[in-house]
């Protein structure tokens, strides 16, 4: 028998996870107490302090620091069921999230957490300023990560369609202070380009408690180089040159490869602040602080050549847009007070600021004769972006524990301000000399909701529950001086929106769950979906101010069989998008322009499958695993067109792969050594609407991959442990747009007291 086992529950706490309670041997029996209720306080999740439906998958601090090679954050999430998270480099800015149901052009359709701190920029829906700040929680803090599959709860707001990330971190429990080393080398060969690229990442962390005051400080500083992030292509051959490399673009069209480009060295630092005092046993206050800085310098490897046999940029303008400098600070502030009585009533108050306080992009505007660049270029700004929020929280508990009433408010606002300048010096200084573009735009939303987990009898639940959403756009600005120029105030736009959720729970014996769950969710379109300007060449386009929100309607249903030390699962998923929200490629006034638009419907079923068990076959071997497969069509788009003639609808969802899986087994030979071996594979996806992108494994081109990971790591002593990996081991050459990182060797050296 499972004792305490809530149905809602889908993921067993791993049994690594108890070992925690071993790590403070020496105290006193009351030093004990004191300690096992700060690990009840801090290890309570979101799933389970709110009794959250959703599916539920898990991972723990220790599975990953024996299983997964972390450099960054979000390297964390590499092996947890049908998630692939787009990081294309160490020190990635731009690492959007994929789930089940959608693919890496849709950041808005997710939502990431620390410690109940939103870190989804929801204020774009894209691969580049759309990215979650996962700079903002370092490696060592992680205590474990939950992921909850769907929009199955009122707690969250629509873009939780895809996925919620929670991530939760801890507080030391006595002094401690870590220290770590970590070397990377890439040895990368593609077209032209043969290189090892090198990246390091030195971390400390500090922390003490002290009474009812406990304190943390981390710092990382990463200094990475990147693969070519691009390619410079065109159908002929320079006037002049020599050199390059026969290739086809991602429709079959001739796209000749004349060089590499976006060649990214970037020097990152990240320290995080956290304070938490206990006002008494029940309350506690937190806050903490984040600040993240980047600067990056890309460059360029020209494959050809003059007669004379000196290298050239052949007057190709890609090499001039493949060079540009980044310089960018941002911070983050966010205020906790909650409540942890277990008793009748419990609160919860959050408060949230994320800044972009300085964020630059410099870059030519085309290139000279041989390799020189014009001191003639643009200068894009993203400073005065950025969002807070706000969440107040409760619950209540009846006699006997039959409901848990939660219920809450929600408030959100997201500001844009993205301008483009002209200059006569792009490499240094502001020294702007006119104003090339300008897309401007804030969204707020307002949300109120309530659930009820409601306990039939012993062996049934049902969680009921509903949210309530007023959304409006607003301040949006448009300008462009190319062609005849734009200068436009949008109109301000308002939405209402309720959302009705229910789940049923069985727990038809003590090795078997059956749960159902149906959710509907409006998804609000981001200030940059809205309000982020449309070119085309020399034209620029109105963006349309008017956009629906995505409307949401999911099921699920799950079947969960505990096993000795471990879980069986499998979900079967079905998801109906109306007025879905899609960037691609379309005919506007005349011309071939990239626009988001609504998509009449987009229609997802499939089913996961996933499987974790410790001590399997024999004695210190784990294992874990998952399968993934997604049908997604296009059922309606009439409003979309091609200049080819030919029709989007009945052709398949842009960036959804079919199939996805994970595998991945690790063996303790003693407490000291472990060994890893896991395998991710990826299937076929198209990028366009009409699926004409059959050429896949080239530069703009999305093909599936299949990429094995290994790592080994040994327990020195009580403060030493190493570890080496190689990622993408057997050295699998795919494409995601970009190239993607060939076999990396990673070796990490850590000191903890």
């Amino acid at each position: 028998m499972r004792a305490h086992r809530c149905p809602h529950t889908l993921a067993a706490l791993p049994p690594l996870a108890l070992a925690l309670l071993s790590l403070f041997p020496g105290h006193t029996l009351a030093e004990e107490a004191t300690l096992a209720e700060i690990s009840v306080r801090e290890n309570q999740t979101a799933a389970t302090r709110y009794q959250l439906p959703q599916t539920t998958e898990s991972v723990t601090a220790a599975q990953i620091a024996d299983s997964v090679n972390v450099v960054d954050t979000e390297d964390a999430l590499k092996y947890l069921p049908s998630l692939f998270v787009r990081k294309r480099n160490y020190g990635d800015t731009q690492p959007v999230l994929a789930t089940r149901t959608w693919g890496v052009n849709a950041s808005a359709r997710s939502l990431v957490y620390a410690d109940g701190v939103l870190l989804s920029a929801l204020v774009a829906n894209n691969n580049s300023i759309g990215a979650p700040r996962w700079g903002l929680v370092a490696p060592e803090e992680i205590e474990r990560i939950d992921v909850l599959y769907g929009p199955f709860s009122a707690a969250y707001a629509g873009n939780s369609l895809g996925a919620v990330v929670d991530i939760s971190t801890r507080m030391p429990r006595q002094f401690e202070a870590t220290v770590s080393q970590m070397e990377a080398w890439q040895d990368f060969n593609q077209y032209g380009t043969h290189d090892t690229y090198r990246s390091s990442q030195t971390a400390a962390t500090l922390g003490n408690r002290d009474g009812d005051l406990s304190w943390w400080f981390s710092f990382n500083h990463q200094d990475s180089h990147s693969q070519p992030l691009s390619y410079v292509t065109a159908t002929t051959q320079p006037a002049g040159t020599t050199g390059g490399y026969g290739e086809l673009n991602k429709t079959g069209g001739v796209a000749n490869v004349y060089g590499a480009s976006g060649l990214l060295h970037t020097v990152m630092d990240n320290a995080k602040v956290k304070l938490a005092y206990d006002l008494d046993p029940a309350w506690r206050v937190a806050y903490t602080y984040g600040f993240w800085s980047n600067d990056g310098h890309a460059g360029v490897d020209s494959y050809l050549r003059t007669a004379a046999g000196a290298v050239t940029y052949g007057n190709q303008a890609g090499f001039g847009s493949g060079q540009y400098t980044l310089q960018q600070q941002h911070d983050m502030h966010s205020l906790s007070l909650k409540s942890d009585t277990g008793g009748t009533w419990d609160w919860e108050a959050v408060a949230t600021r994320y800044s972009i306080d300085h964020d630059i992009q410099r870059t030519p505007n085309t290139v000279g004769t041989g390799t020189s660049l014009p001191t003639a270029g643009r200068i894009t700004l993203l400073e005065g972006t950025g969002w807070n929020t706000q969440d107040l929280k409760g619950i209540w508990r009846s006699e006997g524990r039959s409901h848990e009433l939660s219920f809450g408010y929600h408030r959100d606002h997201y500001q844009l301000v993205n301008a483009t300048y002209t200059t006569n010096d792009w490499a240094n200084g502001r020294n702007f000399t006119g104003r090339a573009s300008e897309g401007n735009g804030k969204t707020e939303t307002q949300a109120l909701w309530l659930q009820d987990a409601w306990r039939l009898a012993s062996d049934l639940k049902t969680t009921l529950g509903g949210r309530w959403e007023k959304w409006r756009a607003f301040d949006g600005y448009n300008y462009s001086s190319s062609g005849s120029g734009i200068s436009t105030t949008q109109p301000t736009v308002e939405a209402s929106h309720f959302s009705p959720k229910a789940s049923l729970a069985w727990e038809a014996s003590p090795d078997w769950l059956l749960t159902t769950s149906v959710g509907k969710a409006y998804r609000f379109p981001t200030a940059a979906e809205l309000y982020q300007l449309v070119t085309s060449g020399a034209q620029s386009f109105i963006p349309n101010p008017n956009l629906k929100p995505e409307n949401v309607l999911s099921t699920e249903i799950s079947i969960e069989r505990s096993l000795s030390n471990g879980k069986l699962r499998l979900s079967l998923f079905n998801e109906d998008v109306s007025d879905a929200l899609i960037g691609q490629t379309t005919i506007l006034n005349g011309a071939n322009t990239t626009v988001t638009m609504n998509v009449d419907k987009v229609r997802t079923t499939g089913f996961e499958l996933a499987a974790q068990q410790t001590d399997a076959l024999f004695s210190g071997l784990d294992l874990s695993g998952s399968l993934t497969y997604a049908y997604s069509k296009i059922i309606s788009n009439p409003g979309w067109q091609a200049t080819s003639g030919t029709t989007s609808t009945g052709k398949f969802t842009p960036y959804v792969p079919d199939w996805r899986a994970t595998l991945s087994a690790t063996y303790r030979t003693s407490d000291k050594l472990s060994t890893t071996l896991s395998a991710r594979y990826s299937g076929k996806m198209y990028s366009t609407m009409d699926n004409t992108d059959v050429h896949d494994n080239t530069y703009q081109g999305f093909s599936g991959f299949f990429v094995i990971d290994a790592k080994l790591r040994y327990q020195v002593d009580a403060h030493w442990v190493a570890s080496v990996g190689i990622d993408n081991l057997n050295n699998y050459k795919y494409t995601l747009f970009h190239p993607f990182p060939q076999r990396t060797l990673v070796a990490n050296l850590k000191y903890s007291y």
